[in-house]
């Protein structure tokens, strides 16, 4: 069983394991409830930054410890450190520029605010099966411009997302599964091993071919139909052309296990 590490006050605000294929990013401010300052979102970025340049990993599950994923950001430190984002990369070093790699949030108790924004801007969602999840900005007289505001309404039916952001009031993960905001749930604690089983499926899978799927499935919300299958070709053409390709078709007719090279 995967544990999330249970960290001093002092210790690094962003931790990373590795299982195989598969990056664990932990942020380690329980202190806090995982409140994201400054420098904790620059950490995350130079984390992410790192293993979107290491070809041996495939999939990436974001947490957070102490059974919190994230209480947002961390309003005590603002004042001294200032806005937590990072240039391109936006609030907590990557919602605004995601990495290549798939990434699953694994969610335990709540993830607020710019927590909920960290999950929107995953690719997959495990939750407990107690996590809960809301935009409070509004009550604060302040925004979710976290990307919670646009991304919410593509991941939600248009009301349900209208009434999270405007009321502030959170929605708890069993009914988020049912509106398919959730992919997969959990007994309450068992979200990050149900998340790292997730990325080692994906893992498995062809990496060129995941990372083509990847980015077709992300930038295709704003392609119009009649372009799509034309702008869809820049990604698949290499993958169809992949000694990989050549090996998933051998392995079918050999009736044995596919031996990815990501070429």
């Amino acid at each position: 069983m995967a544990t999330v590490p249970h960290a001093p006050a002092d210790a690094p605000a962003v931790l990373l394991h590795r299982h195989g294929h598969v990056a664990v990013v932990t942020v380690s401010r329980p202190h806090r409830r995982n409140a994201i300052n400054r420098s904790t979102a620059e950490a995350l970025a130079e984390t992410f930054t790192s293993l979107d340049a290491d070809a041996s990993v495939r999939a990436v599950v974001l947490t957070g410890a102490g059974g919190t994923f994230s209480a947002g950001m961390d309003l005590r430190d603002f004042p001294t450190q200032g806005r937590p984002s990072v240039p391109g990369r936006g609030f907590a070093g990557f919602v605004q520029a995601p990495p290549r790699l798939p990434v699953i949030a694994a969610v335990e108790g709540w993830a607020l605010g710019g927590g909920f924004e960290m999950v929107l801007a995953c690719d997959l969602v495990v939750a407990a099966e107690d996590a809960r999840f809301g935009l409070p900005e509004v009550t604060r007289g302040l925004g979710a411009r976290g990307g919670g505001a646009f991304r919410l309404p593509r991941r939600l039916p248009y009301a349900l997302a209208m009434e999270l952001v405007l009321t502030g009031e959170p929605i708890d993960a069993t009914r988020a599964a049912g509106c398919g905001l959730v992919n997969r749930l959990a007994p309450p604690g068992g979200a990050l091993d149900a998340a790292i089983g997730l990325a080692q499926t994906v893992a498995a899978n062809a990496p060129l071919a995941v990372a083509a799927s990847l980015q077709v499935v992300r930038r295709s919300p704003d392609w119009p139909d009649a372009e799509a299958f034309s702008r869809q070709d820049q990604w698949f053409d290499p993958v169809f052309a992949s000694a990989d390709a050549a090996e998933g078709a051998r392995a079918f007719a050999e009736r044995r296990v596919p031996v990815w090279t990501g070429r």
